[in-house]
């Protein structure tokens, strides 16, 4: 694939700080389709991702993202919405937010890819309400199990290859930051080569191009599919020789409380009603209420009631478990005698 640059394109070379939410989720995604010896970096995280995700009865959930989002040459743009995206709540309600037209060109431009498409792609390329809900109930929960409790280790590995690429163009300009891609892609002004599976040109025609890290996408660089959209190149990071995750805090609480508290508990970031709690998680309004009773008993969950509503909120205690921060000590000095810290 050839990207070619104007002196315009040159000027509007943009690194992105650190990964996409939405990117890293559909990599990711594509990590659990390769055997272990393909990419053994990824072996242990995914053999504890299936097995949390197998516990909580999402397998076929995963199975139909995997339809969704296949590590093939060609899956839905709408699904790494334009930009950088670093919250993943944002970039999911923007995917469920595309416009139906969209949905229905792209998804159907992926079901031309399978033999036998799955019912699920032409109910989602209908754009009804429920079926979106549901593709937003299992972005969450899968992100919220196979990615979130190992977001210091994605944090870590990405911001250091971000400042080594920030320390070339400093040093040496965009030039030197194109050039610092290798192996994956070859600078010979105004051309960048990279090594792609399709053969082609992406002309960027003064809208410069935005690069953004990722921690899951090994494979090579990707761009989206349609060359109308803002370019962007999504390039793999530079990983340590060996990643054996350790459960972290977020594991810990799923282990703890089951993982419909564990979620609901990461969900109420801000403050949530019990129906919006029970249409984003898919399930009755009565067991969510079970189950927030159970966290407010912990006092891991406050709620107040605003007219026929009653909204929930999530306790610094609740943060601090799901941080897993040692919680406060108590001061040093407790009714004048000094205490033990």
């Amino acid at each position: 694939m050839r990207v070619h640059f104007t002196a315009e394109d040159l000027i509007k070379v943009r690194l992105a700080p650190g990964p996409d939410a939405m990117w890293e989720l559909v990599l990711s995604v594509h990590q659990m389709a390769y055997r272990a010896e393909h990419i053994p970096y990824f072996a242990p995280w995914r053999r504890h991702s299936v097995t949390a995700l197998t516990r909580a009865g999402l397998d076929m959930a995963i199975r139909a993202l995997g339809t969704l989002m296949p590590a093939a040459t060609y899956f839905p743009d709408f699904l790494t919405p334009g930009g950088h995206i670093g919250d993943v709540e944002h970039g999911i309600e923007t995917v469920l937010a595309t416009p139906r037209t969209r949905l229905r060109d792209e998804l159907g431009q992926l079901a031309a890819t399978y033999r036998k498409p799955s019912p699920w792609l032409s109910d989602l390329a209908a754009g009804r309400p429920r079926d979106l809900e549901r593709l937003g109930s299992t972005l969450r929960r899968y992100h919220q199990m196979a990615i979130f409790p190992h977001r210091s280790a994605i944090a870590a590995t990405t911001q250091a290859d971000v400042a080594r690429r920030v320390k070339d163009l400093a040093g040496g300009g965009v030039e030197a930051l194109l050039n610092g891609l290798r192996p994956w892609a070859s600078w010979t002004s105004p051309v960048l080569r990279l090594h792609y599976p399709v053969d082609g040109d992406l002309h960027l025609q003064g809208r410069g191009l935005l690069l953004i890290p990722s921690f899951f996408g090994v494979h090579g660089p990707v761009l989206l599919a349609d060359d109308s959209l803002p370019p962007v190149l999504v390039y793999p990071v530079e990983h340590p020789p060996l990643w054996r995750p350790e459960p972290g805090a977020g594991e810990a609480v799923d282990e703890l409380m089951g993982t419909t508290r564990a979620t609901l508990l990461r969900l109420l970031t801000s403050s949530h009603a019990t129906g919006a709690l029970a249409a984003r998680l898919d399930v009755a309004p009565s067991t969510i209420s079970r189950h927030i009773l159970a966290l407010r008993n912990a006092g891991l969950v406050a709620t107040e009631r605003h007219g026929q509503y009653q909204i929930h909120r999530r306790t610094w205690l609740g943060d601090a478990l799901l941080d897993g921060d040692a919680f406060p000590r108590w001061p040093s000095t407790v009714h004048g005698v000094r205490a033990r810290t």
